[in-house]
Parts: structure tokens; C-alpha cells; sequence
């Protein structure tokens, strides 16, 4: 994926996350399950990059790897130029005020003996970065900034609704000014009301504070209207990507086309015209994936090459990459 690196706030390559299995009395390792295997991209500056595909292919290891929550097991990952698996103790903790994360679950991401000012306020005492009557007003500015009131910030969690949590883990990514969030999958726990006002808000956010996304989520009806490019991830490794409206209206690789035949359209008239392309199977075992391309068993146009050799993800013309050996 070539083109100036100046213009990239993150860079991924070649990114490895295998968690050991072990058995036995003595705790042996017998196996790797293998939740990221290879994966590279890049994010511009102001961009925001959707990462979508099934539970358990690796989406969210791929983000808590990128903030390095998880000591990765082999690659690189390049944020404003510098590399973060050579970044130990305080030159890590200064790079983590750069970049943080909204999580998916608002009720139990929030800890309920904190109140709300005291979840939103940490990231500024961890980095030291306001004090006094300066925090409480920083404190007001990112409640107001994800449009809840000051005076709640004396409430404790349980108090607010699921929207409202959701509203002040953004607020909390905010406290420390980054200019990277991982928004980990941060409306698939809330009702499909509440999931506009938050992308919503996600995107007004994006635009005033200067903001660059990861944006992780299964639902590609929800990533279509935040990202400006898409990722889809299948077992561990990238399958397909390129700009949203290119990837919604000409998906290439077999694995999308299934994905985006599944997404419900409101017109029953055009719903009933286009073809749907159902998965046979469950998703195999990240610990033993098949052999070549790991979506083979489960692909409706799949050839011998699948099984013997893993494809390469290349370029197909126009910044559109996929991996796919009918390509």
C-alpha cells in the first residue's frame, strides 16, 4: 500500500498477535490461537478507517494491539512516524496520551464507585495535565462536548442511561486531548435509536477536535456511514479494503459480497431483486485455520488454488486491495 508516508498518522505492518494454549498439570504449550496473522494498513490523518468482519476474527486484538494493551507477537506498528513495540515505560505512557479508546460495553467499562467527573477526569491526572479549578473546568468542557450537562458530573454511573455511559466514555477518550481513537465496536450495545445520535456525535467530533479513527464494528450498515475507507477482516487476516462507496457498491472478494447480501435493505422491491449468497459453516478454528486461503471451506466460488496457496492482498486499481486468487 504505497504512497507518502507523511500522510499517515498510523501505520500497521505485518501485525502478529498468537495467544499461547496450554494443558497439563505443567501448563505446557500445546498451540497457538491465531486472532491476528499478518495484518497491515494504514490510517491518514483525519481519517477514519472502518474495520468490520464476524465475531472472533480479530478486530478488536488488531486495536488493543495498535495501543499496545497487548505485547504483540510479531510485526510493527508506526504511529506519527515512531515505532511503538520499541517504546517501553514513560516514552509509551507519553505516547498513549495520543491515542485512546472508547470501549463497547458502557456499563461495564465505567467504574461505578467513580463518579462521572472522576472517570472523565483520570486521563488528565495520569498524564498531569490540569490541576485545581482548571481540571473542574476541563472536566464541564467534555461533558458539554458530548452533549451532557456539568451538573451531572457529580452522578455515578448507574444513575445515566446505556447512551449516556456511552457519552461519557467518549468524553473520558477526549479528557487527554488525543489525536487517535479506537472506537471498539462503541454502539453495538445500545438501542438502534441511540446508535445514530452516537455516530452522529462520533462524526461532529471528528470534524471540530481534528480527530482520526479506527472504527471496529460488525455491522457494515453502521461503518458505511462513519468511515471513509473499509477494512474486512476474516480470521485473523484482511481480506479486502478500500474506500467506503467503492467497497458498498463493488465488493470483490467473496467474503464482502456474502457480508453486504446480509444487510437488511428497507425497500422490499430492490430486497427482493439482488442475489443473496449464503455461508455454509461456522468460522474454523483460529487455532488450526485451513490451509491457503482460510475462508475456502465456507466460499461458493472457491477453486483448488484456495486451498493450496494463501492469497496475497493486492491491488486491484483505484486503491481497492483484496485477497483473492480470482482476482
Amino acid at each position: 500500500m504505497a504512497e507518502p508516508k507523511d500522510e499517515h498518522l498510523l501505520d500497521v505492518v505485518n501485525l502478529v498477535k498468537y495467544f499461547p494454549v496450554t494443558a497439563g498439570v505443567m501448563r505446557r504449550k500445546v498451540a497457538d490461537v491465531k486472532a491476528v496473522d499478518g495484518v497491515s494498513f494504514f490510517i491518514r490523518k483525519g481519517e477514519t478507517l472502518g474495520l468490520v468482519g464476524e465475531s472472533g476474527c480479530g478486530k478488536t486484538t488488531t486495536g488493543r494491539c495498535i495501543l499496545q494493551l497487548h505485547e504483540i507477537t510479531g510485526g510493527k506498528v508506526y504511529f506519527q512516524g515512531t515505532d511503538l513495540t520499541r517504546i517501553k515505560g514513560k516514552g509509551l505512557k507519553g505516547m498513549r496520551r495520543n491515542m485512546q479508546c472508547i470501549f463497547q460495553d458502557p456499563y461495564a467499562s465505567l467504574n461505578p464507585r467513580m463518579t462521572a467527573g472522576d472517570i472523565i477526569g483520570e486521563p488528565m491526572v495520569v498524564h498531569n495535565l490540569y490541576k485545581g479549578q482548571e481540571y473542574k473546568d476541563q472536566v464541564a468542557a467534555c461533558l458539554r462536548m458530548v452533549e451532557l450537562e456539568p451538573y451531572m458530573a457529580s452522578r455515578y454511573p448507574h444513575e445515566f442511561s446505556g447512551g449516556q455511559r456511552q457519552r461519557i466514555g467518549i468524553a473520558r477518550a477526549l479528557a487527554a486531548r488525543p489525536s487517535f481513537i479506537v472506537c471498539d465496536e462503541p454502539v453495538s450495545a445500545l438501542d438502534v435509536s441511540i446508535q445514530s445520535q452516537i455516530i452522529t456525535l462520533l462524526m461532529r467530533l471528528r470534524k471540530e477536535l481534528s480527530l482520526t479513527y479506527l472504527f471496529i464494528a460488525h455491522d457494515l450498515s453502521v461503518v458505511r456511514h462513519i468511515s471513509d475507507r473499509v477494512a474486512v477482516m476474516y480470521l485473523g487476516k484482511i481480506a479486502e479494503i478500500s474506500r467506503s462507496d467503492e467497497l458498498y457498491d463493488n465488493p470483490l472478494h467473496p467474503y464482502t459480497q456474502a457480508l453486504l447480501s446480509a444487510v437488511p435493505i428497507p425497500d422490499p422491491k430492490v430486497d427482493r431483486q439482488r442475489k443473496r449468497i449464503l455461508l455454509t459453516g461456522d468460522v474454523p478454528s483460529p487455532v488450526n485455520p485451513p490451509s491457503g486461503c482460510h475462508f475456502h471451506p465456507r466460499c461458493h466460488v472457491a477453486m483448488e488454488e484456495c486451498w493450496k496457496r494463501e492469497p496475497d492482498l493486492l491491488d486491484r486499481g483505484g486503491a481497492h486491495w483484496e485477497a483473492c486468487h480470482r482476482g
